[in-house]
């Protein structure tokens, strides 16, 4: 029996999801798998439905990026404790290193980690808007420049051309933003399952 197009792209994105965790994380991430398909699948189509002109891209927000990576870390913290208990707190202190140092150390290794939940969210919340920003200005600069009429007209198809472009350009960076995002989250996932 032959897929459809349809079930041909979800068991594309399937296949993709399932090798990601097991590149970044290995077996022990495989529960993690239903988590991870839908946070990439989530962001893919929140990225993609903010391409459609006069739609609404959520991901170029802040609070919702901001939200979802924080909920992710506190996640990714809870699943460090439940596997590690205790133990856990090892990984602000890397090993091999002078306990003179131990106390500095762990305040920057503390600083670092809990800044993940925000550069996490930042990330994704400033590229998509940057890139949706960029997109509108051009296509509003050609839009104006459409009715002036004469030479000008010819000159408003640079600005088209270049949205054309800017939009192939956004199609391709919702995809990767949505990859990265999925990537980090596996590997701050793989940090807590395996520690050092």
């Amino acid at each position: 029996m032959v897929p459809s197009s349809w079930q041909m792209i979800i068991e594309g994105i399937y296949t993709f999801v399932q090798g990601l965790i097991l590149e970044q994380i290995g077996e022990k991430g495989r529960p993690y798998f239903p988590l991870v398909f839908c946070l990439f699948t989530f962001l893919l189509c929140c990225n993609l439905i903010g391409m459609i002109p006069y739609t609404f891209t959520v991901t170029s927000h802040f609070i919702v990026t901001v939200s979802l990576s924080t909920a992710l870390f506190i996640g990714v913290t809870l699943v460090g404790f439940q596997t590690h208990g205790l133990h856990f707190l090892s990984l602000l202190l890397p090993k091999g290193v002078p306990m003179v140092l131990a106390p500095f150390l762990v305040v920057i290794e503390l600083i670092s980690y809990t800044s993940r939940a925000l550069s996490l969210g930042l990330r994704l919340g400033a590229n998509m808007l940057a890139g949706h920003t960029l997109v509108k200005i051009i296509a509003g600069f050609a839009w104006s420049m459409l009715p002036l009429g004469g030479l000008l007209t010819i000159g408003a198809a640079a600005p088209l051309v270049v949205v054309f472009l800017l939009t192939g350009l956004e199609l391709a960076i919702a995809g990767i933003q949505a990859y990265v995002f999925s990537m980090l989250f596996c590997i701050y996932m793989n940090d807590s399952i395996h520690l050092h």
